[in-house]
């Protein structure tokens, strides 16, 4: 019998995996709301939420281009999830509006019921385990 993890290279099997949780997340999330949210705009918004950070600040949290930055957050002003405001002359800063809190909130219950659904399937404690793995430093 063909053991397809056994073939896969380990960065193999976890991309595997993040595709598929973000699959499963953005199907569920179809199905909750009518605003379509990138992955990238939620992690922006995971930086911003209860915050009032400097859009440089966010930027660079995100690791993404500092132009890509900005049109996600053009993104997410459009949709009325979050404003821009001039904090002083030279900065602006970017926080969520009531509706982006609240999809915010949505998301991150979302993202629990789905470790739930992993849990029941490999076990609590092997979900901490994993976490505890992923969140070690890999020396990379």
């Amino acid at each position: 019998m063909f053991d397809e993890g056994q073939q896969l290279s380990l960065i193999d099997l976890i991309n595997k995996k993040q595709l598929l949780l973000k699959n499963i997340k953005e199907e569920k999330w179809k199905d909750l709301s009518e605003i379509t949210i990138s992955n990238s705009e939620f992690y922006i918004m995971s930086k911003v939420y209860n915050n009032k950070p400097f859009i440089s600040h966010v930027a660079k949290q995100v690791h993404f281009s500092r132009q890509a930055t900005h049109k996600f957050i053009r993104q997410l002003e459009e949709k009325g999830l979050a404003e821009t405001k001039q904090a002083n002359l030279r900065d602006k800063y970017i926080e969520l509006t009531e509706l982006g809190e609240k999809c915010y909130e949505k998301q991150e219950a979302l993202k629990m019921e789905i470790e739930k659904m992993i849990a029941k399937q490999i076990g609590k404690d092997n979900v901490n385990k994993l976490k505890e793995i992923l969140t070690m430093d890999w020396g990379l």
